[in-house]
């Protein structure tokens, strides 16, 4: 009866040769899609739902960086917008009636949660219920 090595007939995925592919793809990765695949894998231990996913007029909970903090009025009345990416979209984030809040800067990671509408094309969510993670 003949041996035969526990690799032998089998292809790289198979024996394990999945690190050289991983490497070799990171490699040849922007900056950009391995801080979106990044995210997407923080965002989905947070317990996100992948903003893609997020339906309107559905609470969700959602998780990433923030991009961009504005203070824009809406209304004649102060209202504070962040663009919040996770990796597979973004999502706007305003709370109204609020021109600062301590520690909403671009940079910073936070999980919200709040009823997601529409406006003008673009998943927004308004005074959403936030928790900051991490550091800036």
């Amino acid at each position: 009866m003949d041996e035969v090595s526990p690799g032998a007939g089998r292809g790289p995925r198979e024996r394990g040769g999945g690190g050289l592919r991983r490497f070799l793809r990171r490699v040849a990765s922007s900056n950009a899609e391995l801080e979106a695949e990044e995210l997407q894998k923080t965002a989905g231990g947070e317990g996100a739902t992948p903003i893609t996913e997020c339906g309107e007029r559905r609470r969700h909970r959602v998780a990433g960086t923030l991009r961009t903090v504005t203070l824009r009025p809406r209304g004649g009345a102060p209202a504070l917008e962040a663009e919040l990416y996770d990796g597979t979209d973004v999502i706007s984030l305003v709370w109204l009636g609020r021109r600062r809040i301590a520690g909403i800067d671009p940079g910073r990671m936070l999980r919200a949660e709040g009823l997601v509408s529409v406006q003008d094309g673009r998943k927004v969510i308004f005074n959403p219920r936030y928790e900051l993670r991490g550091g800036p």
